[in-house]
């Protein structure tokens, strides 16, 4: 520790080798920290979401989620690009009215965020609750809930049926890669009953 005071280099102002010597290894050592906390930092993204390589697919102008059919559907104007079967949430008869209720939500939403570091696999988040969903959630004097997303697999391991989400649109991890790369940010999102 001593060898990175600084020491005053006498009358002249100058530096000494060793003082150059000890700035070196000083620069040296900083680097060596940053350098090895920069790679733990890559070690904490999920090795499945890091692994995932874009491939260039046509891009959806619009999602249509039917719930009743369990399907979502990647539109380009009228035109469907791919259709997806779909998991909901635990309890998916009707419209979300509350947080914790395990409805997916209905009406017209946009996708407003990526996560590709989330608990599922490559997340597409929804602006579930818009405007109408607040009232309506404020009018019952509950919360609204939120956190909605597109999403594949849990990161985890864990035992899942039909409809296994808290209100979220879940594929296979597969098909959530196809879908990551066909829907950019901004695009609106119909969920339909």
């Amino acid at each position: 520790m001593n060898e990175w005071i600084k020491r005053d280099g006498g009358a002249g102002g100058g530096r000494s080798a060793t003082d150059e010597s000890a700035s070196r290894d000083l620069w040296t050592r900083r680097n060596a920290l940053a350098l090895t906390a920069g790679f733990f930092a890559l070690g904490a993204v999920p090795a499945r979401a890091s692994s995932f390589a874009q491939t260039p697919q046509p891009r959806a102008t619009s999602v249509v989620i039917s719930k009743s059919n369990r399907v979502l559907a990647l539109m380009a104007g009228n035109d469907t690009l791919k259709r997806y079967r779909v998991n909901l949430g635990f309890a998916p008869e009707g419209h979300k009215l509350r947080s914790g209720d395990g409805r997916t939500p209905e009406g017209q939403y946009f996708i407003d965020r990526r996560n590709p570091r989330s608990e599922f696999y490559l997340s597409l988040g929804i602006s579930y609750p818009n405007a109408s969903d607040l009232a309506r959630a404020r009018s019952l004097g509950v919360k609204p809930g939120g956190d909605i997303f597109i999403h594949g697999g849990p990161n985890r391991q864990s035992r899942r049926g039909r409809d296994w989400t808290a209100g979220c649109v879940a594929v296979s991890d597969a098909e959530m890669e196809e879908i990551w790369s066909m829907v950019p940010t901004g695009v609106p999102v119909y969920i339909l009953a």
